[in-house]
């Protein structure tokens, strides 16, 4: 009789956003003149830019010839890819990353909850609370989490780092030493982050500790502020204790085309075994590349053209996350965020817990968000928003919010 991942039986509930979904859906079948604004998942709403069509269109065309076909891609990826990232979001930085440190992947998401596999099962994690799920599901599917209680919405095995209003944010170095430590920054889901100093602090903590830093830079194009670091090898030591993750989909749109990379540094180690050919092993058994397609398409991102128009998308979406902002703070809520990165961490009005407040917008409204507890306990009581709508869904929703989480405020 074959046995299954007991593991799995741990997660409670359905992943966040299907349960979201769900609702979504259920109140939609039910009220079908309903026109519904969803500001919940971050999926983006711009089409891809010229030049990544252009790419993408000259790549078709190639598979369509015997003399330019492309089969099965590299382990790591293409080489012309690894190259344009190494250039453009390394070298240009300062920072020293070799492009066979980088191994091309079908999107960040694949790799955050991959990259557990190649630690020991006895490894303890810290993450910060509130935290995108992935980091604690794959975990809690490897065996590396405990228990779960669900008065305390935590796992037993699991090192919380709170970030929250008190301490504005900012993860502070837990009381027990971790492991491995996921930072994802600019911050997923309240919007913050931390400066360049304090990012240097978390190096030189995992370095002193012996931790590795799972580094998740999906929101990097949205730094606006000069004294926040782009990549975490931007600060010294950095290459012998952090793995850096990055996603093509929230800078250039290519959620549905998917398409990510990994940064592994060869100075990683553990002992004398190094994890980058861990990894090397790990990606080359369970991936057969991204396709030669979307590859080119991620190389046009780098191009003069392609620089130009991202960041021009990159501008529209940070209009959406300064209107939500401004609208909010006008009408008197407290609001954390989209400054850095394109989430709004919006604090529910009237001790509203974070689901009720999910179901009040839904209903009167006819807005979607995400709800904080649904990122972990410390989400209680907040709210976010997401600014990867349309301007014009964005400002109805904005209008429409306002009237009606105003009213509650007023008893």
């Amino acid at each position: 009789m074959f046995h299954v991942n007991e593991n799995y039986q741990k997660l409670p509930g359905s992943y966040l956003f299907s349960t979201i979904a769900k609702k979504v859906n259920a109140y939609q079948e039910a009220n079908p003149d309903k026109n519904i604004i969803r500001l919940g998942i971050g999926d983006v709403t711009q089409p891809l830019a010229p030049a990544i069509i252009e790419a993408m269109h000259k790549a078709v065309d190639e598979m369509g010839h015997a003399e330019t076909f492309h089969g099965y891609a590299p382990d790591l990826g293409y080489e012309f890819l690894r190259k344009a990232i190494a250039e453009n979001d390394y070298a240009a930085r300062g920072c020293e990353v070799a492009a066979d440190e980088i191994f091309v992947s079908d999107g960040a998401k694949s790799d955050s909850g991959n990259i557990q596999e190649i630690f020991g099962q006895d490894n303890k994690i810290a993450v910060c609370d509130p935290v995108y799920p992935v980091y604690v599901d794959s975990n809690v599917m490897a065996g590396r989490t405990g228990t779960y209680d669900p008065k305390t919405e935590m796992w037993s095995n699991v090192i919380y780092m709170p970030c929250t209003k008190e301490n504005n944010f900012v993860p502070e170095f837990p009381k027990e030493n971790p492991d491995i430590i996921y930072l994802c920054l600019p911050n997923n889901p309240t919007g913050t982050t931390i400066t360049k100093d304090q990012l240097q602090e978390w190096v030189n903590y995992a370095n002193k500790i012996g931790a590795v830093i799972i580094y998740d830079g999906a929101y990097e194009a949205y730094i606006s502020e000069d004294n926040v670091a782009h990549s975490i090898y931007e600060c010294e030591g950095a290459r012998t204790c952090a793995i850096e993750l990055k996603s093509f989909s929230k800078n250039a749109g290519f959620t549905g085309v998917r398409l990510g990379y990994a940064v592994v540094p060869k100075d990683l180690k553990c002992g004398d075994v190094s994890l980058h050919q861990m990894w090397a092993r790990r990606h080359g058994t369970k991936f057969n590349g991204a396709p030669y397609i979307v590859q080119r398409a991620g190389e046009a991102v780098y191009s003069e053209a392609g620089k130009a128009q991202l960041k021009e998308q990159v501008a529209y979406y940070m209009k959406n996350a300064a209107a939500i902002k401004g609208g909010l703070q006008d009408a008197g809520f407290e609001v954390f965020g989209g400054v850095n990165a394109p989430y709004i961490w919006l604090k529910t009005p009237d001790q509203m817990t974070s689901w009720e407040f999910f179901d009040y917008l839904l209903e009167k409204a006819n807005v979607v968000g995400t709800p904080g507890s649904g990122f972990g306990p410390s989400g209680e009581g907040y709210f976010r928003l997401t600014a990867f709508g349309t301007y014009e869904n964005t400002l109805a929703a904005l209008e429409l919010s306002l009237i009606h989480i105003s009213e509650p405020t007023r008893h």
